[in-house]
Order: structure tokens, then C-alpha cells, then sequence
């Protein structure tokens, strides 16, 4: 999935984005509200896992003005306000959930997961692509019942057309996800993960539409 931490204590930010992107997600990071704002407007994302004290104002008014803007994406606060008055007030901006800091990683990430599927309208951790069955919430992948391994960035695409299932990705939407792991990446990169999932998953799991993307049917 592709996510968007906002936070702006670098030492924190650093060890979220490292434990995300190791279990297989694509994450942009942006440390103050006009760049989560710039970030939101251009580009799609699973969850928001947003801080609320800021260097240019508070991410509650971020929240509220992206709800009155009719953005649904899942947000979820990660701050250190730890008062009955501070959830109440973030749940009541709009956000779908609340934690507080220090927060357990594995614990912020099943949040992430779950609100991210709820997001896309597949509220299940368990889904059957095919002859495929995928645990979401695991990042894994059973064919005949035998285990396929997939990397980060692998299971990053594959995912992201899981969560768009039905409708055709673009390239440069995969291009998005891949390149959100800070990595620079080749102008054949999607086709190579392309061909790399398919020969993992099978040739008829992702359909090419010429000139549009690609797409899980």
C-alpha cells in the first residue's frame, strides 16, 4: 500500500518509515502540513498516519480541511496528546483512529492495514485472486497451498492492484508506488515487477491494457 506519514521529529519519523517500508509498503514522508498537503493533492494513498503539533500549525486543521474537501482517505493520528479531549477532538475532525506515542510499530501497522482495506472496500484480510489466496494482513501469498515469497517492492505493486481491483492502474500510478520506496528507479521498472509477479503468480493473474495500464480482473 502507499502511505503518507506526516511527522516532523526526524529520529521518530525515520524508524516508522524503515518498519513500514520493510513490510512491504511504498511510504512518502512530509514533515510540516503544506507538504502533506502538496503530497495529498497529487497522489493517492491507503492511510495517513498524521502527527497533530507541526511546524506550521496543527494537523487537525490539515484533517478538517481535507474532510470538508470531500478527501475519505483513512487518517490516523500519531501523537503524543495522550488527553480524553485530544481523541475526542481528532475523532470529531474526521480521523478514523487514534494512537498514542510511544506506540508499538507491528500494533500502528494492523491499524494501518485495517483501515487502509476498509478504505478500499475490502474490509477482509483474506482475499482469493484466481487460483491465488492472499493474506493482506501478513503480506503473503499461497498458490496450491505453497508459499510464494515476493519482496517489498513486489508485493508493494501487487498490492496496490489488489486494492484497485477492477480498475486499471496506470504506470505511472505503479511508478508512484515504487518510487516512494527512496530509491531511484529505471523507466522499465513496473514492467520488470510486472514480469516478475507473473512469473511468481502466473501469466493471466494481471491483464495488460494497452495504453491505459494494468489491472487485476
Amino acid at each position: 500500500m502507499r502511505l503518507l506519514l506526516v511527522e516532523d521529529t526526524d529520529d521518530l519519523a525515520q524508524s516508522v518509515l524503515r518498519f513500514l517500508r520493510a513490510d512491504g509498503h511504498a511510504v512518502d514522508h512530509a514533515m510540516d502540513m503544506a507538504t502533506a498537503a502538496a503530497a495529498m493533492a497529487v497522489a493517492d494513498y491507503a492511510c495517513v498516519i498524521l502527527d497533530l503539533g507541526l511546524p506550521d500549525g496543527s494537523g487537525l486543521d490539515l484533517l478538517r480541511a481535507c474532510r470538508r474537501a470531500g478527501d475519505r482517505t483513512p487518517v490516523l493520528i500519531a501523537t503524543a496528546r495522550d488527553q480524553i479531549s485530544d481523541r475526542i477532538a481528532g475523532l470529531d475532525a474526521g480521523a478514523d483512529d487514534y494512537v498514542v506515542k510511544p506506540f508499538d510499530l507491528n500494533e500502528l501497522s494492523a491499524r494501518i492495514r485495517a483501515h487502509a482495506r476498509r478504505g478500499q472496500g475490502l474490509p477482509e484480510t483474506r482475499v482469493a485472486v484466481g487460483e491465488l489466496e492472499v493474506d493482506r494482513a501478513a503480506a503473503r501469498i499461497w498458490k496450491d497451498r505453497t508459499d510464494i515469497r515476493l519482496t517489498s517492492r513486489e508485493w508493494a505493486v501487487f498490492d496496490a492492484l489488489l486494492g484497485a481491483r477492477g480498475r486499471v492502474l496506470s504506470k505511472s500510478a505503479l511508478e508512484e508506488v515504487l518510487g516512494s520506496f527512496d530509491a531511484a528507479i529505471e523507466g522499465n521498472a513496473v514492467e520488470v515487477y510486472i514480469s516478475r509477479l507473473r512469473s511468481k503468480l502466473g501469466s493471466a493473474v494481471i491483464e495488460t491494457r494497452r495504453g491505459l495500464g494494468y489491472v487485476l480482473p
